[in-house]
């Protein structure tokens, strides 16, 4: 059926009602009224219906083969336009497996028994926790062979830690702030670079914190290297974690800014106000759920992350492998670009057509078998987006970028 000017108001065209025009102009002309129809006949608009969702669901495909789940075909275009990009910190530029490397009771002097007391006291607060530092705590009292015993009842504090009863005691673990709720005010435990402190209170008294060190993953200056090389402008760390911490994780990525003690609704202020858009944000926790969904592209590490992050994200890695956010970024820009230009080879081959029937030199009945060869034409080359270029995913580490920090109170 020849295309109406409404058909078209979706072409990339500015003179969407061109095939009219060039039929009526041929044939008032030629004074045949058959010119006009000959020209209708190959005025065909296939080249978008056919050619972006192929190239979309090649794009799909091959972002599946490479782990990566890609929710919608609009994803793609979003990842093709995404310029500024946004990491948690642990578990996804860290390997989100924190080891414990001392436990410090407090005033500083304390048995052995005393250092395994608390840290089984902790472990069974954290038995039943989401966080993953908790799972480390549990992880690090069984490999000491302590006694983890199940708390009596427990209630976690979203993103600040667990209460919990434990063998008659009240135990709090967690964040400083939130030990501090019961057993005063509490100074900071002196850490190294990369370390994190995890409290613990006992109670209503402070009893001392367990020392983590989560390293950053080795894959994360060439990752940001290629996102840069994408056109990404601008990437930054939002993270809960302390300042200190954060910014030693960001200045060994060559991560430009960081964001430190955000609670999800900050992150979620800060991903909305950022700009340039549009905002990529990665994460892998249940408290990234909310800054994921309002993310430009929500980016989800999958493979050890939460449900309810992989539930809200539009884009989720099926791996343990941070690259792939850039293999994600990758895939999009030559879905896109494969997509538009089938979009235009399908179009360039529609309007010699046309010039060709507005002279007289395609019948009816050519113009009609001429217009399934169009649409041959578009089609295989929107499937390039299966395996466009596919050796070149991947690329060279270029060199770490100083970071700064940006001053944000921690979270309370």
């Amino acid at each position: 059926m020849p295309p109406s000017c409404a058909s078209q108001t979706a072409m990339p065209f500015p003179l969407r009602c061109l095939p009219w025009r060039l039929g009526g102009a041929a044939g008032l002309s030629s004074g045949e009224a058959l010119r006009f129809a000959e020209v209708m006949v190959v005025a065909t608009p296939c080249p978008l219906p056919i050619a972006a969702p192929v190239a979309f669901l090649g794009g799909m495909s091959r972002a599946a083969r490479n782990g990566i789940i890609v929710k919608h075909g609009g994803t793609h275009e979003q990842l093709a336009r995404i310029r500024t990009a946004v990491f948690d910190k642990t578990g996804t530029l860290t390997h989100g497996r924190p080891t414990l490397v001392e436990v410090r009771l407090a005033g500083g002097a304390g048995t052995r028994a005393g250092e395994s007391e608390l840290l089984a006291l902790a472990a069974a607060a954290e038995l039943h926790s989401s966080h993953v530092l908790a799972a480390s705590v549990v992880e690090s009292a069984r490999n000491h062979a302590l006694e983890i015993s199940a708390p009596d009842d427990a209630v976690e504090h979203a993103t600040d830690g667990v209460a919990a009863s434990v063998r008659g005691h009240r135990v709090l673990v967690g964040k400083r702030e939130l030990v501090e709720t019961s057993a005063g005010a509490i100074g900071e435990e002196p850490l190294a670079s990369g370390e994190l402190a995890v409290y613990v209170g006992c109670n209503n008294v402070y009893a001392g914190a367990l020392i983590m060190s989560d390293p950053l993953r080795g894959n994360v200056v060439p990752m940001l290297a290629r996102l840069s090389g994408l056109d990404i402008r601008r990437t930054l760390m939002v993270t809960g974690d302390a300042q200190a911490t954060a910014k030693h994780i960001a200045a060994l990525a060559g991560m430009p800014e960081v964001l430190a003690g955000c609670r999800p609704e900050q992150k979620v202020t800060v991903v909305r106000s950022l700009e340039p858009r549009p905002v990529m944000m990665v994460g892998d926790g249940i408290n990234d759920a909310p800054v994921l969904a309002v993310a430009d592209v929500g980016v989800a590490m999958g493979a050890r992350g939460s449900a309810a992050a992989s539930e809200s994200a539009d884009v989720v890695i099926m791996v343990d492998d941070l690259s792939k956010v850039a293999d994600a970024v990758r895939i999009g820009r030559d879905t896109v670009r494969i997509a538009v230009q089938s979009i235009w080879i399908g179009i360039g081959l529609s309007l010699v057509l046309m010039v060709l029937a507005a002279v007289g030199q395609v019948p009816a009945v050519v113009g009609a078998l001429s217009r399934e060869l169009v649409d041959r034409a578009t089609s295989p080359n929107a499937l390039r987006a299966l395996k466009f270029n596919e050796r070149a995913i991947g690329g060279q580490p270029a060199a770490p970028r100083a970071a700064t920090a940006l001053n944000m109170p921690e979270s309370s």
